[in-house]
């Protein structure tokens, strides 16, 4: 009883901290002409754009991120690693605001530290009307090193009114899996509560044969069961941690998940997952 009032609580501070710290954003993106019925997801852990050949320097460059994301052309991208207002990327730089500002999308951040003055999470973009938004709070082991992380969810609809639910995360870093299965646990239970469709993409730090993406596929459905694309480093990749999932399987038909070779503007590369609602 006391682990589920604990959880309960995390949820609410998630929400208290949303309304406090971020809001959706306020200017229109128009939902493009393609098939109402196929959605075009991106996922991209955008390396808080930095640009990894230029790692010493410190420089940002996000126009080279937003080159990619308009290039792939998305729908719905869930962003990781992104910097806001803090020590690093700029006190006066909200990377989830002026991501959207340079892709003409709508944009919403949750943030899952703070981090120099300032925060650090996740975001996404979506070329239709965001309708709501949620921060939830992944938790980390009791005495574990690492990092609390969040889930970034919005609510969007669709050309026809239907409506869906689209996320973003990035899952501890470190060898020991323990927190990765502490927060995919998380969203396990938050996602049970959810009663609209959902997509979710994100960097989950770990192999798809790991326990961590196990425990995930009892409430989602990977977009890629096999023979996935290897998605990190982007010089010569090795390892696919990135994914797309979504919920109910029924509702969704993946077409086809592939990486694009971009290997400049981050560490990562970019995912993108087409896949026909039902």
């Amino acid at each position: 009883m006391q682990k589920i009032l604990l959880y309960l609580l995390l949820i609410t501070i998630g929400r208290t901290s949303t309304q406090a710290q971020t809001a959706p954003a306020t200017q229109s993106a128009p939902a493009r002409a393609r098939n109402a019925q196929t959605l075009r997801i991106m996922t991209y852990n955008i390396h808080h754009a930095n640009p990894p050949s230029k790692a010493k320097d410190s420089t940002i460059d996000l126009q080279a991120v937003a080159n990619v994301i308009k290039a792939a052309n998305p729908d719905l991208a869930a962003l990781q690693e992104i910097d806001v207002n803090n020590g690093r990327a700029g006190l006066d730089l909200n990377e989830a605001k002026e991501l959207g500002r340079l892709t003409g999308m709508n944009y919403y951040f949750t943030r899952a530290i703070f981090y120099r003055g300032g925060a650090y999470g996740d975001a996404v973009l979506s070329r239709f009307p965001i309708k709501d938004t949620i921060r939830y709070e992944l938790p980390v082991e009791e005495g574990k090193k690492g990092e609390i992380r969040s889930l970034c969810v919005i609510k969007v609809q669709l050309p026809g009114k239907q409506q869906l639910l689209f996320g973003s995360t990035h899952l501890d870093q470190y060898r020991d899996e323990s927190n990765r299965l502490r927060q995919a646990a998380a969203i396990n239970g938050i996602v049970r509560t959810f009663t609209l469709p959902f997509i979710l993409g994100g960097d989950f730090n770990d192999s798809p044969d790991s326990k961590t993406l196990g425990s995930l596929d009892s409430v989602l459905t990977r977009s890629c069961t096999s023979d996935c694309p290897l998605t990190i480093p982007t010089e010569r990749p090795n390892r696919t941690i990135d994914y797309v999932l979504y919920t109910p399987a029924a509702k969704f038909q993946t077409l086809d998940v592939k990486t694009i070779p971009e290997t400049y503007a981050s560490d990562h590369l970019p995912v993108i997952a087409n896949i026909r609602l039902r």
